[in-house]
């Protein structure tokens, strides 16, 4: 009981935060209950299904803002999904080590990019079959398919495994590659990860790992700080939103590799 009201406490500021930057917080999640005692499984399918409360609390404040690209979610979210169920189905066979170390090397690859200079959405100016134009209320942006396709499918295997949400990929995938505004690509990501972080869950728990006693109490945590952390978002300028992500990836790598090491 002690382990698990203190989970609820480490868990509610998280889903703020995550919420903010539109990841649902799972490589937050994961490594807070691990260090807490949890097994990975058990913290990896909890982490899902706390995923999808939180985001789908997250985007009722952004898409009441319009802050959410349907059309892109459609687009590039169904290879990801297929995935997570793969990925979580067959989480097992990867190994406790190797899911640690393989989260470890994503996160951190991710908090780098994004601590780069995004490229300003009127550069792109890909022609031809596989690049897709969109406007978006006053946005402009090129979605090249090519590149995009391919990295949602792998985001949603390595999601499913290690029971992220794959916000941490997509958000970079949208911003730094296909020039979508910051804050456009917050919301589309809380969509996202609903439906990728569902997926992953079902798979864990076809698997035999879901855990009601800890899942629950968790998701009714992050739901609270799903609706809060998207208020927040709004609000606060989109070049701190990607320091903030950035920042906040690079410290989940650090917390998992911590746990790997304990």
């Amino acid at each position: 009981m002690f382990e698990l009201i203190l989970a609820c406490a480490v868990i509610f500021p998280i889903s703020v935060v995550m919420a903010m930057v539109g990841r649902g917080g799972g490589n937050f999640y994961v490594p807070a209950l691990l260090l807490l005692g949890f097994s990975v499984y058990q913290a990896a399918t909890s982490a899902q299904l706390v995923l999808v409360l939180t985001a789908a609390a997250a985007l009722i404040i952004f898409q009441k803002n319009r802050a959410v690209d349907w059309k892109l979610a459609l687009v590039i979210d169904p290879p990801t999904d297929i995935m997570a169920f793969v990925g979580g189905f067959y989480a097992h066979s990867l190994g406790s080590t190797n899911t640690k170390i393989l989260l470890v090397a994503l996160l951190l690859l991710s908090g780098f990019l994004m601590l780069r200079r995004p490229v300003d959405h009127r550069e792109y100016t890909g022609r031809g079959p596989g690049y897709w134009h969109r406007k978006y209320g006053e946005h402009e942006y090129t979605v090249n398919l090519w590149v995009a396709i391919p990295i949602t499918a792998a985001t949603g295997l390595v999601a499913g495994i290690v029971g992220i949400s794959g916000g941490s990929f997509k958000i970079p995938l949208m911003v730094l590659a296909c020039g979508v505004p910051m804050r456009i690509a917050i919301g589309t990501s809380s969509a996202m990860v609903a439906a990728t972080a569902l997926m992953g869950f079902l798979g864990h728990a076809i698997g035999g790992d879901f855990d009601p006693y800890l899942a629950i109490p968790l998701g009714a945590v992050a739901v609270a700080g799903g609706l809060l952390g998207g208020r927040f978002s709004l609000k606060v300028d989109p070049g701190k939103l990607r320091l903030l992500f950035a920042c906040s990836t690079l410290l989940a790598a650090l917390l998992v590799a911590l746990g790997t090491l304990m």
